[in-house]
């Protein structure tokens, strides 16, 4: 059913009284082929998840929850001034079920202020199956005026959600409507944007109520820990880092995207380690313009980075290390695995300029990181088990052990596409999988399509035990490998 909503005319706007007396307008109204169950379902996940209502929030944090089905008298402890439910409505004919408390959490607290918010799920009784039902969601924001209402929510006293059903027929009809402030008009361009939009919201999310979810996030890090590192990250640094940025490339999208990774290894970080078992330090194979390294020594993680090719943005990016022989924490280094070659110093009077070789032994336990490490990407989660280091790789463009452009085939599991990215990602977790590990996978909140990450921090058997080589030969073998870095190193064609 397409979205082609109605505003009611005039003598209709006015759709009901709550006990108060007070009157909710109508705002928008759209013909549904979804049942109560299914309204009930989707509202839920829109008061969970306000984000995907408004841009400007991050998330909700739920304060308070109470499931009631069956009551009709507002009891007793409403009548609380510094109750949370002070401020729920009743409506006749309507039973409340459900009430809670949620602080709507923005995105830039710097800005706006997070808002509590009481949410009431209420429903009128069916004397028999096939009776009409009408169902209401209310929202009603703990505040006063229009004036006090923060930016990202509509300047009302409430904002109602109607579903009706007939089952006989087995149609119905979604509506939006507001309860104003006095001497704030409903006729305001922006409060008719937002009743337009709201209702598409649940109009889209109940008519696709036979769509399951293929992307799931927050699997290692909850989400809230997650965004609150990530906003404070983006406060310390995003504008200083945009006002200095050297590269040619668009810096929001680089920064915005090494500061949520960072906020993400942070917090992935804060669970694995403690003062008895300490933070290990980490390399990150591949690092590109450096941005991702220099954040995380920021914030006392320490490590180090190395890229086939220096950047501009080094020189602002590098800082003191006993990580490396350079005392750097970014080094020019090619990297030649040892289980290419046993040694690469034969290699040392092909390379040009400063450019050294890294054998890929790291020492045991030091946090491998891969972010769009490109040629490297297959290779990681094999280094990791040589040298028996956790590991994340963020998979990009899809290249074999010998460093050539690559298409492995579609995932077996029909459920997880058949692109060349998911197909690049299948093909990782197997080699990674072959190699003992137990791979985790989180889909990072980043700005990029890029968003898979590959954790490997537990395994299945010793690392010992693993025939690396014999991996290797499995996957396609990577006999081209060095030819492939030297053409690269001359092109000057490493980067992201």
């Amino acid at each position: 059913m397409p979205y082609a909503p109605e505003q009611p005319s005039e003598d209709e706007k006015v759709a009901f009284e709550d006990t108060l007396g007070d009157s909710w307008v109508q705002m928008y109204h759209h013909g549904c082929s979804f049942p109560p169950e299914t309204f009930i379902t989707k509202m839920t996940v829109l008061i969970e998840n306000p984000n995907l209502n408004s841009s400007w929030l991050f998330r909700a944090d739920i304060i308070c929850d109470e499931r009631q089905p069956g009551i009709s008298e507002q009891p007793q402890v409403d009548q609380l001034p510094d109750s949370p439910w002070s401020r729920v409505r009743h409506f006749p004919k309507y039973q409340l079920q459900r009430r809670l408390v949620r602080t709507l959490v923005p995105r830039n607290t710097r800005r706006d202020l997070p808002l509590d918010q009481t949410c009431t799920q209420h429903q009128t009784l069916q004397q028999q199956p096939e009776d009409p039902v009408s169902t209401l969601i209310i929202y009603l924001p703990h505040v006063e005026s229009a004036q006090e209402t923060p930016f990202y929510h509509p300047k009302v006293k409430g904002v109602a959600h109607l579903h009706e059903w007939d089952p006989a027929t087995g149609t119905g009809s979604i509506s939006v409507l507001f309860l104003p402030f006095p001497g704030h008009p409903l006729s305001d361009n922006k409060l008719q944007r937002t009743a337009f939009h709201l209702l598409q919201i649940i109009h889209k999310h109940g008519e696709s109520a036979d769509y399951v979810k293929r992307v799931h996030h927050d699997l290692v890090v909850p989400r809230a820990i997650f965004q609150d590192r990530y906003a404070g990250l983006k406060g310390k640094y995003a504008k200083r880092l945009i006002e200095t940025w050297s590269e040619q490339t668009d810096p929001t999208k680089h920064i915005f995207e090494d500061l949520g990774i960072a906020a993400f290894l942070i917090e992935l970080w804060s669970s694995m380690y403690t003062s008895v078992n300490p933070f290990p330090g980490f390399v990150d194979i591949g690092c590109g313009n450096g941005l991702l390294v220099h954040i995380l020594n920021l914030e006392g993680y320490h490590g180090w980075g190395f890229d086939a090719r220096s950047r501009k943005s080094w020189e602002q990016y590098k800082s003191q290390s006993d990580l490396t022989a350079s005392s750097t924490s970014l080094e020019e280094r090619l990297l030649l695995p040892h289980l290419v070659a046993d040694d690469g110093a034969e290699f040392h009077d092909q390379l040009p300029g400063p450019v050294g070789i890294h054998d890929g032994r790291f020492p045991p336990g030091t946090f491998i990181v891969s972010n769009h490490a490109d040629e490297l990407t297959p290779w990681t989660p094999l280094l990791a088990v040589a040298s028996n280091c956790p590991f994340i790789s963020i998979p990009c463009c899809s290249h074999n052990l010998g460093g050539d452009k690559y298409r492995p085939p579609p995932p077996k599991d029909k459920t997880k596409g058949a692109s060349t990215y998911a197909s690049l990602v299948e093909w990782v977790t197997e080699i990674a999988e072959d190699c003992g590990w137990v791979v985790e996978t989180e889909f990072l909140r980043i700005p990029s399509t890029r968003n898979t990450a590959l954790l490997g921090r537990s395994r299945t058997t010793e690392a010992e035990s693993i025939d690396a080589r014999a991996i290797i030969a499995k996957h396609g073998g990577g006999h081209r490998y060095l030819e492939n870095f030297m053409q690269l190193l001359k092109n000057n064609a490493r980067g992201h």
